[in-house]
């Protein structure tokens, strides 16, 4: 009987020239797996196209809703950001794909995993962590790593002369990764940091040049830290009526009509090379702001404070590939716990690349509009004593006055 691999499977020149190879190279059945989180493109041209190269099975799996609530929801719930740019799109769905793979080979009783990432990224990382984490005793294979291929060109002549039906035209100026979350473009005339990206590269956002000259307002409604409900003037997306990818689709729209969610960020790669990546994450942008701002008027300053560290520590996790590890789940644990409060709804305008808070609303609320005040005083169980000031100074800063004494002394 000849052994099974999986075969993590976009449908592209990469992994359609791994496909063949790993059949041939391996003398195996190569069952390809897709997964959609969004990506919109032809998934029955990819499954003819993979069943066309070689593969004995195609899977696809429609996973749309499970990235938005079990993946990119805790994501946004931890206010996650990478190097404060990047919104771990692509970060974010890996281990996603990588548990779908696990899932048909546990049911196929397949013993090897294979995937289609470079030994120069990050993405061979959180695939392989994953595997390990869900399915310890699979072997990996890395084509990139190990075959005699060296470039795009190498796949090309490869896909010719094996006749693997992917279209080859001239190489684009840079290489792409689409899902619900975000677009991001990398390589190519994108490597030299004195390019600035074409305009015609963008497909979620337009230019602020040509953006409405009057802004929009939406009003977003968070349950205990997830988006439920999108209001604009003309329509509402919420998840009860509709299903959670709907909602992100919709915000993508709003948004990237509006020029929200680009981003150029020159970004630390795990394997220790700095690399240049452009990025439209319109939905995203727009929800960590709202979402930011609720959290401002619930959360205490102690917990937001100590949130803000365990928000660098989570995405640092999710860009390394560290997603099904204890540690996550306990930092989720605890950043569930803080997200009891962050209900509510945030109103903002967009105009032209720029969101400004019109109004924000929470039951949960801690602030008091008595305390606040300079002009009204506060009574009762909020009553606040200006004399109380001067006891916490004094022992606020007698730690300091110390100090200074002793350097006085020297």
């Amino acid at each position: 009987m000849k052994q099974k691999i999986v075969l993590a499977y976009s449908g592209g020149l990469d992994t359609s020239v791994i496909l063949h190879w790993l059949k041939v190279n391996y003398n195996a059945d190569v069952i390809a797996c897709i997964v959609d989180v969004g990506q919109n493109e032809d998934f029955e041209l990819i499954k003819s196209r993979a069943l066309s190269v070689g593969a004995k099975k195609v899977y696809l799996t429609d996973a749309k809703d499970e990235f938005v609530m079990d993946y990119i929801f805790k994501v946004l719930k931890a206010d996650a950001i990478y190097e404060g740019k990047y919104l771990l799109g692509t970060s974010i769905a890996r281990p996603l794909i990588a548990k779908k793979v696990v899932d048909v080979a546990k049911k196929e009783k397949a013993k090897i995993l294979a995937h289609g990432a470079t030994g120069k990224g990050n993405d061979q990382v959180r695939f392989e962590l994953a595997f390990k984490c869900l399915y310890p005793e699979a072997k990996i294979i890395a084509p990139w790593r190990i075959w005699e291929l060296k470039s795009r060109e190498d796949e090309i002549n490869y896909a010719k002369k094996y006749k693997i039906p992917v279209p080859i035209t001239k190489e684009k100026p840079y290489s792409s990764d689409a899902n619900l979350w975000h677009i991001s473009y990398e390589g190519g005339i994108l490597e030299d940091l004195n390019n600035e990206p074409n305009e015609n590269m963008f497909q979620l956002t337009v230019s602020p040049k040509v953006a409405p000259d009057e802004p929009e307002v939406v009003q977003i409604e968070f349950f205990k830290g997830i988006p439920v409900k999108a209001t604009t003037a003309k329509e509402t997306v919420s998840i009860k009526k509709d299903n959670p990818a709907k909602l992100i689709k919709f915000l993508n729209e709003v948004a990237g009509r509006n020029a929200i969610g680009r981003s150029d960020i020159v970004e630390n790669r795990l394997v220790g090379i700095k690399s240049r990546g452009v990025y439209e994450a319109p939905a995203a942008t727009l929800l960590y702001f709202a979402h930011r701002e609720l959290e401002y008027l619930t959360l205490d300053r102690e917990t937001f404070h100590y949130k803000q560290h365990i928000a660098l520590e989570y995405a640092r996790m999710v860009y390394n590939g560290e997603w099904f590890t204890p540690k996550r789940e306990a930092i989720d644990a605890f950043i569930d716990e803080t997200q009891k409060v962050v209900t509510g709804k945030v109103k903002v305008k967009l105009y032209k690349g720029n969101i400004t808070v019109v109004s924000r609303y929470s039951k949960y609320s801690l602030y008091k509009t008595e305390l606040a005040s300079f002009n009204k005083t506060a009574k009762g169980i909020y009553e606040y004593s200006q004399k109380d000031a001067e006891g916490f100074i004094n022992l606020f800063g007698l730690q300091y006055k110390l100090a200074y004494l002793r350097k006085k002394k020297k």
